[in-house]
């Protein structure tokens, strides 16, 4: 079977979830920090442990990382003609600044293929070094990175339907707002059930099952809010429960609560099921950017039916029924 056979005849695990209207919010991963690295394709779906695209040295660094419960995500973004630059390899280092927080704090640095174990080291464990690396830091602060999953040897469908959306959004959006705005191809970072999958940076949010007819509101925020409700996955500044309660919260205030200084805890939760818990309580405590407006608001997030999903494009084994929730309490606890 050739390969446009396969993905004709495949049934692909976001068609199964967008079908059975599975809601993508609280699904989106935590993470303290994002490491984006600049490596041609194709990427492997074990590009971060095995040898062969990365040079051993950068893999050594990873996992000494995560053997001190360092909390980051890497990510491969694909090199762009307008982006790259000869000879030289871009990262891109998001970092969580505070407990409460709004974005992510960004340093970029275009740098030779062999500095990019010391760099990463630096960054991730060693950030005493960093001045050692100053010459190759950009200033892009300003930008916005729009990261489309695309990793199609992870899931076809994010190759499938991923890349559309990034080609719209490549052509039509980042080549208007050049200074400000940057498209990325990306490895996966989760939920390529939810393909097109896209991490908008530095705020860190989440969204899947995208449709072109949103992009302008997503980009350019145009409009209501509620028009990106059910595409909504969660922010990384915190769990899936606080991101099923941040999302109502979004709903009532605006497109400005997305400046708001966050952080939540989780206050109770079902201890019957580890995996898909029947109910938990959360807070959010918050803080306008001019610190003029604090509180916090309390919910109670609550299983409300289920539904199946698909794990894996093209396998029938990985369909799974699992549960759906919904705000069933959201109080603001204190006054403006």
């Amino acid at each position: 079977m050739s390969p446009n056979q396969a993905l004709t005849t495949c049934r692909f695990c976001s068609v199964v979830s967008k079908s059975n209207h599975e809601d993508p919010i609280g699904t989106g991963a935590t993470y303290d920090r994002f490491l984006l690295i600049e490596l041609p394709q194709p990427w492997s779906p074990a590009i971060w442990i095995e040898p062969g695209t990365l040079p051993q040295p950068v893999i050594d660094v990873f996992q000494t990382a995560w053997n001190q419960d360092i909390n980051f995500r890497p990510l491969a973004i694909a090199p762009d003609r307008d982006y790259t630059q000869p000879n030289a390899t871009r990262v891109i280092y998001y970092q969580r600044p505070a407990k409460q927080f709004a974005q992510y704090t960004k340093q970029e640095f275009i740098l030779p293929f062999t500095e990019l174990a010391p760099l990463i080291n630096a960054l991730l464990t060693q950030p005493d070094q960093l001045p050692n690396f100053t010459s190759y830091q950009q200033n892009t602060n300003h930008i916005r990175d729009l990261l489309i999953c695309t990793h199609s040897n992870y899931d076809v469908a994010c190759g499938r339907f991923g890349y559309p959306i990034y080609e719209k959004l490549r052509k039509e959006y980042a080549m208007r707002h050049s200074s400000s705005l940057q498209v990325w191809r990306c490895s996966h970072f989760g939920g390529h059930q939810f393909a097109p999958t896209l991490l908008d940076l530095p705020e860190g949010r989440y969204w899947g099952h995208l449709e072109p007819e949103i992009l302008d509101l997503l980009v350019h925020r145009n409009g209501s809010v509620a028009g990106l409700r059910s595409f909504y996955r969660g922010w990384a500044g915190l769990g899936w429960a606080e991101q099923i309660a941040e999302r109502e919260i979004w709903m009532q205030e605006g497109w400005d609560w997305l400046n708001y200084l966050k952080h939540s805890e989780t206050l109770a939760i079902d201890p019957s099921d580890a995996d898909y818990p029947n109910w938990a309580e959360v807070r959010i405590n918050f803080t306008s950017p001019d610190g003029t407006r604090s509180g916090a608001y309390t919910a109670r997030v609550e299983a409300c039916g289920q539904v199946t999903t698909m794990w894996n494009s093209g396998d029938e084994k990985s369909l799974e029924t699992v549960k759906q929730y919904q705000v069933s309490r959201l109080d603001q606890v204190i006054s403006p």
